[in-house]
């Protein structure tokens, strides 16, 4: 049997300091090493970044717990939040009771002097003169809906409320049928969801000879132009698929394969028209030129969500994370986290490399790691957490974005953005602990900890409003590989990283030998079994090498 050598925490281990006086390292996600502690501060300032920027609003006589007050930003953020933050249901909540009839959803609370409530028509905001605030939809916006969905699952998976599910879908399925029907944002010609020319998913549009960053327009209107961008449309068949869940978990089998085949039909539509063989192009502007002759070879970033979001095969993925790599090695930027590559000459005043418009997104990073963790890429994926490593260590932060030179650039920006999704790419990509019921009852478990130089660990995930925790030991040596997973699961799908060079010649689940099979994601091989019905709340895995 493989033993464990040490008990984690502790602030020694074979004369190496691998902790940190009162541990301040340890939270809902963080990890325990017996070799050092970079990896646990790293987490550590990923939530201090996201608990920094918590804010409440005071509207219509409650308060909301928001991470920003615009519902998109708070969706993102809350990818990492969930784990430690106790209220995630007021703000979205508060978005799903003031939904417009056709299905719409308002986005960001403003005071009223912000005037965001000016940039768009009278039919998206709502006023609260006695609040002094303003409920708002920047209507140009096509990515809410699908958030919205995205944000009632992470909810959801924190509680398991059916009654509160059963009110909830109707209006999340009204959203995104609006987003599949409204004559301003779903494109019958080509089945696909539109929006007007933006730099991805961004908030204002390409003014022709506009060079003075002073528009405040965030209307759809008659003459505006319009694009199909890939990444609302990835947004949105993620959301389709959600709602199967959804459904399913009520009963409503038939519902559930309606959103699915609804979801099979717009991916077909994405990869018949936004698919150029390497990744989705930025923009596919209907009826105008654009501002240049380049979308088609533009990568821009939602392409890693687009593979997070299961859109893309293994191949295609790969195609999208090996472009990422290619266009790294030109020199051209410190790194490959670009927002968009190549950048405009000049998009409503912003320059290349500023802002949106070329600059380096800790979001992109994040995602990109969790998508090549996935993808046969792991090494790649903890490359891309060991860079940013450094960059924290050198900052003491996250920053929302980067010069191409890796300078810091001004906050125009939630930092807690990018912060939740590099978080989420070590909780659910390095560490492999994905939640698939509600509360851990169900967890995919694919730790690749082998790509790390780490040989005995602890990590430790859970949601802190709920209680529920996932709590994993790992050690590996000559002989095999052992982790014990102690956790609320009554069903485990394991889907184990072997290191290189290594077969597996035995599997020993809590002693007693086990059946598996072996699975290669390119060069990588991973030992895949299930576990079911489990009755003890540890489960101890031992993988011997042959």
């Amino acid at each position: 049997m493989i033993e464990f050598k040490h008990k984690l925490p502790s602030l020694n281990a074979d004369g190496k300091n691998n902790g940190t006086y009162n541990n301040r390292e340890l939270g809902f996600p963080s990890v325990m090493t017996t070799d050092d502690y970079f990896l646990g501060e790293f987490l550590r300032t990923l939530r201090n970044n996201i608990f920094s920027e918590r804010t409440l609003v005071f509207i219509d006589g409650k308060f909301l717990v928001c991470n920003k007050n615009w519902i998109r930003d708070n969706v993102h953020i809350v990818k990492g939040a969930r784990h430690f933050e106790r209220d995630i249901a007021s703000f979205l909540n508060f978005i799903l009771e003031n939904q417009r009839e056709d299905g719409q959803f308002f986005e960001l609370i403003k005071q009223y002097d912000d005037y965001h409530w000016k940039m768009v028509d009278e039919d998206c905001y709502k006023m609260y003169p006695e609040d002094n605030l303003t409920l708002v939809r920047l209507e140009l916006e096509a990515d809410i809906e699908y958030l919205v969905v995205e944000g009632a699952l992470y909810l959801y998976r924190t509680t398991g409320d059916d009654e509160w599910l059963t009110w909830a879908l109707p209006k999340l399925e009204a959203g995104i049928n609006y987003m599949c029907s409204d004559e301003k944002r779903w494109d019958y010609e080509l089945g696909l969801v539109k929006r007007p020319f933006t730099i991805d998913t961004w908030d204002f549009a390409y003014e022709r000879g506009n060079n003075t960053k002073a528009s405040h327009n965030r209307r759809i209107e008659k003459s505006t132009p319009m694009s199909v961008m890939h990444g609302d449309n990835s947004g949105v068949f993620a959301a389709m698929n959600t709602l199967a869940w959804f459904n399913r978990r009520l009963g409503r089998e038939e519902c559930a394969l309606t959103w699915e085949e609804r979801a099979e039909k717009l991916k077909a539509q994405m990869i018949k028209h936004l698919w150029n063989g390497n990744f989705f192009v930025h923009q596919y502007h209907i009826g105008h030129s654009g501002a240049d002759g380049a979308e088609a070879e533009r990568l821009s970033l939602s392409n890693p969500y687009d593979i997070n979001r299961g859109v893309t095969d293994l191949d295609q993925s790969r195609k999208i994370i090996e472009t990422y790599i290619s266009r790294g090695k030109d020199g051209r930027y410190f790194s490959e986290w670009f927002t968009i590559d190549p950048p405009y000459d000049n998009f409503l005043g912003y320059l290349p490399g500023e802002y949106v418009n070329g600059a380096i997104s800790p979001f992109t990073a994040g995602e990109l790691a969790r998508a090549a963790f996935d993808s046969g890429y792991e090494e790649y994926g903890w490359s891309i957490i060991e860079r940013f490593m450094k960059l924290v260590e050198r900052d003491g932060t996250v920053y929302f974005l980067y010069y191409p030179n890796s300078a810091p650039q001004p906050e125009r920006g939630p930092s807690a953005w990018g912060a939740a999704s590099l978080l989420n790419a070590v909780d659910e990509g390095l560490a492999g602990i994905c939640d698939r019921g509600v509360n851990y009852d169900y967890i995919e478990f694919s730790p690749r900890f082998p790509v790390t130089y780490y040989k005995e660990l602890r990590y430790v995930t859970g949601y802190e409003t709920s209680g529920a925790m996932v709590d994993v030991r790992y050690i590996s040596e000559e002989v095999g590989m052992r982790y014990d997973v102690i956790s609320p699961a009554k069903k485990i799908k394991a889907h184990i990283l072997l290191p290189k060079e290594r077969t597996c010649k035995k599997l020993l689940v809590n002693g007693a030998e086990a059946k598996f099979e072996i699975a290669n994601i390119a060069s990588s091989e991973y030992v895949d079994f299930e576990l079911c019905d489990i009755e003890d709340e540890t489960v101890k895995i031992e993988i011997i090498f042959g």
